[in-house]
């Protein structure tokens, strides 16, 4: 244990507009992998707008590693359908940590984090300090690369 730097908490919140895996809807669910550590949410049957509010704990040995979200569609007699997946660039958090903020009053955002193809978000993030916490203001919108085909 002496290599554990830290624990992260990840919530992990609702799908939107996900694709129909099966015949009328899907049955989605999410992974969450790092390295060695793979963590799943619970599957919304027959819903393409799920809503988890699951919070998964990944126990963070190195802060290099990516953390890489995929959402399935369950499949009882079949291999499970990847519909979509993000990765998750904690850097831009890590570096907050060490930014010395524990005086800031909550909701200050002390980053900007762009859209670009490596952090699969759809729109700017803001890392906010709430509660004595990096908070990231925006959550990442996982790719649907089955549909482009790769």
């Amino acid at each position: 244990m002496e290599d554990l730097l830290g624990l992260l908490r990840i919530r992990v919140k609702r799908g939107i507009n996900l694709v129909v895996r099966d015949t009328v809807s899907s049955d989605p669910y999410v992974v969450i992998t790092m390295g060695h550590q793979k963590l799943k949410t619970g599957v919304v049957k027959n819903n393409c707008n799920p809503v988890w509010n699951d919070v998964l704990t990944l126990s963070i040995k190195d802060v290099h590693t990516p953390i890489l979200l995929t959402v399935y569609d369950k499949d009882t007699f079949t291999e499970d359908d990847k519909m979509g997946d993000a990765t998750i660039d904690m850097k831009p958090y890590i570096d907050c940590m060490r930014m010395g903020l524990e005086n800031l009053p909550n909701g200050t955002k002390v980053e900007r984090v762009q859209p670009n193809r490596n952090n699969c978000l759809s729109d700017e993030s803001c890392v906010i300090w709430n509660d004595g916490k990096n908070v990231p203001g925006h959550v990442s919108q996982a790719e649907e690369r089955q549909a482009r085909g790769s």
